[in-house]
């Protein structure tokens, strides 16, 4: 929802295309991800160590995140980019907390079918 209405923010106020692709882009590897957890594609898909892929698009996001959205707010060139800015570094703490908590949950030690 977050990476949603920053995409909205920075489309709305016409912000360089960088902002918006970032935004766009994290909103639909979550939407993505979220529909191959809830369509249980991920025991499918066993070959993938699942929970590690969660962990390390959070933390590819939130580097991203970090950086575009610190320029947003710096920058601002009217309000809806810095609105989305706002909006897009409190993605950034969800992204962190998400990998951390993810990771915490990781067990490295049980076989890949049980996670």
């Amino acid at each position: 929802v977050l990476a949603l209405v920053a995409f909205l923010f920075f489309l709305q106020s016409q912000s360089r295309g960088a902002y918006t692709a970032l935004a766009g882009m994290e909103m639909i590897i979550t939407v993505l991800l979220f529909l191959f957890y809830l369509l249980k594609l991920d025991k499918k898909l066993s070959w993938l160590f699942w929970p590690l892929a969660d962990v390390l698009n959070s933390v590819i996001a939130a580097l991203f995140l970090l950086i575009v959205c610190l320029f947003a707010v710096i920058i601002k060139t009217n309000n809806g980019t810095l609105a989305g800015g706002v909006f897009g570094l409190t993605l950034c703490v969800v992204c962190v907390v998400d990998a951390v908590l993810v990771f915490r949950k990781i067990k490295f030690d049980r076989s890949r079918g049980n996670n």
